[in-house]
């Protein structure tokens, strides 16, 4: 038996008024997964352990399977394996979002939807008056990169800005949890300050204001840490051999590194609702001829979410059913061996809240030959009755590795 996980990040909600009371899955109603549904097992998963953020690295890490505890240490060490940053020993790495200031609040945390090609330059000209022998700015994707200090220390406290949507940016600066890290936060501080001068004269954004468009005017680092310790999924579980992961965000590309996964990158995925769908579709179908285990991530949902775009969660949630998981059961069906699929979200990014939220998400295992549950829809509600239950963290994995 073969497994493949397909991820809507952020695609579970709440009861949204202008839709009847519904939420997005209720009202949207998915033709693929309510199929899944219907002839496969449901439960719901607590994907965030007491303590934590509920952010992606977080709960897309604890749905692979591992103890937070042991080896979490932020989304920058995560991002740095992606991007092929080699940590050493006394590297600090945190996540460097590029972010849009507008009257001394924090209006979007992606710069405006910017775009690599773009974000690169601008890295590179922070990196150029910023950078030295202990700083150092490294290009990622869109507007998520990496600040590595050497020496850093990791306790301190950052402000995720995908939180703090519409919120005065300054008392969101980060803060030392120790005195011995007051040093760090002050570097870090000083970063953001300077940034907004620099950025502020840049082309980029001349060109951006002049236009009366949102400008990629701040830096924002938040989620750091050191070089983490994990073993490889084959390690934890013999019945993988091998692995891939397919998605366009480096967070999730890291995790997978740290996995022991193959890494697929598709052209043409942006980790927004104009993503390659079809692409990742066929790059998951070859990735099951040769292994055993395929993790397929979609940002898309979590990103209109973020931006309170319900018209766009809608039409992203569409987009994953109908051009993502219909090519993949079509191909699956044909398939000699068996494969088991697994769909879910890692969080809820409410379209209403725009940030993420700590809630237990609803899932779906389906094999040829399951014994399938009462459960008839694929939604937050209906999965409540499902055959699963209620599992915590690595435990739907455990459930997940026993098919």
């Amino acid at each position: 038996m073969k497994h493949i996980i397909i991820l809507g990040d952020g695609m579970a909600d709440h009861h949204v008024a202008r839709l009847g009371n519904k939420t997005l899955l209720q009202y949207a109603r998915p033709e693929y997964m309510e199929r899944l549904a219907k002839e496969g097992r449901t439960g719901r998963l607590i994907t965030v352990p007491e303590g934590f953020p509920p952010g992606s690295e977080v709960a897309n890490t604890a749905i692979l399977g591992y103890d937070l505890n042991k080896v979490y240490e932020g989304r920058g060490p995560l991002e740095a394996a992606s991007i092929g940053y080699e940590m050493a020993d006394d590297d600090f790495a945190i996540r460097c979002n590029i972010i849009t200031l507008e009257d001394g609040k924090i209006i979007t945390h992606n710069g405006g939807n910017l775009e690599t090609a773009d974000a690169d330059v601008l890295i590179k000209y922070l990196n150029e008056h910023l950078g030295n022998d202990r700083v150092k700015f490294i290009t990622g994707i869109q507007y998520r990169h990496l600040l590595v200090i050497k020496g850093g220390n990791k306790h301190i406290i950052c402000n995720p800005p995908h939180d703090h949507p519409n919120e005065e940016w300054r008392p969101l600066l980060v803060k030392a949890e120790i005195p011995e890290a007051q040093e760090t936060a002050d570097l870090i501080n000083d970063l953001i300050l300077k940034s907004q001068e620099l950025l502020a004269k840049h082309p980029y954004n001349i060109a951006k204001a002049a236009k009366g468009e949102r400008q990629a005017n701040s830096i924002w680092p938040w989620s750091g840490g050191y070089r983490p310790s994990m073993q490889t999924l084959m390690a934890q579980y013999p019945q993988v051999k091998s692995g891939a992961v397919i998605s366009a965000v480096d967070l999730i590309q890291g995790i997978g590194r740290y996995a022991g996964l193959r890494i697929i990158k598709v052209p043409g995925a942006t980790g927004l609702a104009n993503t390659n769908y079809e692409g990742k579709a066929q790059a998951a179908i070859e990735a099951l001829k040769k292994d055993d285990f395929v993790f397929v991530h979609v940002e898309a949902t979590d990103e209109a979410g973020h931006d309170g775009d319900l018209d766009l969660k809608l039409k992203a949630i569409d987009y994953l059913d109908k051009r993502l998981i219909k090519p993949i059961l079509e191909a699956i069906e044909q398939m000699d061996e068996d494969v088991c699929v697994a769909v879910l979200p890692d969080h809820p990014t409410p379209v209403e809240l725009r940030i993420h939220v700590n809630e237990p998400v609803p899932f779906i295992i389906w094999h040829k030959g399951i014994t399938p549950d009462e459960v008839q829809h694929y939604d937050e509600e209906s999965c409540v009755s499902g055959g699963y239950g209620l599992l915590r963290l690595n435990e739907f994995m455990n459930e997940l590795m026993k098919i």
